[in-house]
């Protein structure tokens, strides 16, 4: 059998090492590139098309990664180095709609020198990535060193981290659009599925948080932006968003519609803050739970604890069953996985919702993780 090579970044998995490639090479789907809407991928919605949440995620798109991008001292990550973090999320959660997407935007793009520095920082950069998006608790304080080491500025870690929980909303909501929508689910060979933190995190039940980052930032919170105009879970995060006033705004639009105000949408915090380790989030959500008490110390407590709790509650079972593979391994998110919930009585419009706020936890569970520690 003749043996096919492919060159460079011809094929959507990414990795670290560039090289200069013929310019007659393409990604394996070039038209991939060329969408309208640049979050859905020109799937159908399963909300109206210009609801202002999906407006926000638009903007989003354009603003976290945009076609073209001058960098400067404070500024250093290139649309190349954007594309690819990107690249890498989509790879981790298998939604190959949105590999396909993001290889194609990323083929053309110039990328970096092959000098050992390059080298060495978009490993590191794609490394960190990696880990966030599939084992959040192995971030701490000396990944985050290992991004200052390698030339990033704290508004380039920021940055960073929103592009790394953008592209992870924006997988989970193509994959419930998917299933919605009644597609077959392609199973792709390899692909992992995230593993629950460890139980010993949610001893503790304190909520302080702090980050290293911004300290010593221009201006004043006041001056820019008050906690109280965040909502709950994004109050920690309210010194750092200073830095990005083009994304804050858009960021508390999507917040603010998904605000995990009734028990199902409090739900979907609790489970994804306790898969994804966010400890803060996890114990603020379950502080706000006034529904059946006994809940939150069986999600403390793992798998069978909550499964032995479900047995009791068939539709917050049958919701916790669909958030936890949504979370854990939305590229195996299928048509059958909301079957369930449509059993249940749900409507297909509080289905996508449900999703879509679980999906955005996930994003803002990161964030926590990523950009400081709970104390």
């Amino acid at each position: 059998m003749e043996q096919r090579r492919f060159s460079g970044k011809s094929h959507w998995y990414h990795e670290t090492q560039s090289s200069l490639c013929p310019a007659d090479i393409l990604p394996l789907v070039p038209e991939a590139a060329g969408v309208a809407d640049p979050f859905y991928l020109d799937l159908p919605e399963a909300d109206e098309p210009s609801a202002p949440w999906l407006n926000a995620a638009r903007a989003l798109a354009h603003q976290l990664l945009p076609e073209s991008l001058e960098t400067s001292r404070l500024n250093t990550l290139s649309c190349y180095d954007r594309l690819s973090t990107a690249l890498t999320v989509a790879q981790v959660y298998g939604v190959q709609r949105l590999c396909n997407h993001y290889a194609a935007r990323l083929a053309p793009q110039p990328g970096p020198d092959s000098s050992r520095e390059s080298n060495h920082r978009l490993t590191q950069i794609t490394q960190y990535a990696r880990q966030l998006a599939s084992h959040p608790t192995l971030i701490g304080s000396r990944a985050r060193q290992q991004l200052v080491g390698v030339g990033l500025s704290d508004i380039d870690i920021i940055h960073f981290h929103l592009i790394i929980g953008f592209v992870g909303f924006q997988a989970r909501a193509v994959a419930a659009a998917q299933a919605l929508a009644g597609f077959d689910v392609r199973w792709l060979p390899g692909m992992e599925m995230q593993q629950p933190a460890a139980a010993e995190h949610f001893s503790h039940t304190g909520d302080g948080w702090r980050s290293e980052l911004c300290r010593n930032a221009p201006g004043t919170l006041s001056e820019r932006l008050e906690p109280q105009q965040l909502p709950l879970r994004l109050r920690p995060l309210a010194p750092l968003f200073i830095q990005d006033n083009r994304s804050q705004a858009d960021l508390l639009t999507l917040s603010r519609h998904f605000d995990a105000g009734t028990p199902e949408k409090l739900l979907c915090t609790l489970l994804s803050a306790r898969i994804n380790g966010s400890v803060i989030c996890f114990n603020a959500a379950a502080r706000r739970w006034v529904m059946d008490k006994t809940l939150p110390d069986a999600m403390r407590n793992g798998e069978r604890a909550l499964q032995a709790w479900g047995h009791n509650h068939p539709r917050e079972s049958a919701i916790i069953q669909a958030l936890q593979l949504l979370i854990r391994a939305p590229g195996n998110f299928g048509h059958g996985a909301i079957q369930p919930l449509r059993t249940q009585g749900i409507s297909d419009a509080d289905i996508n919702h449900l999703l879509l706020c679980c999906a955005l936890c996930g994003w803002f569970d990161r964030m926590m993780v990523g950009l400081g520690e709970w104390e």
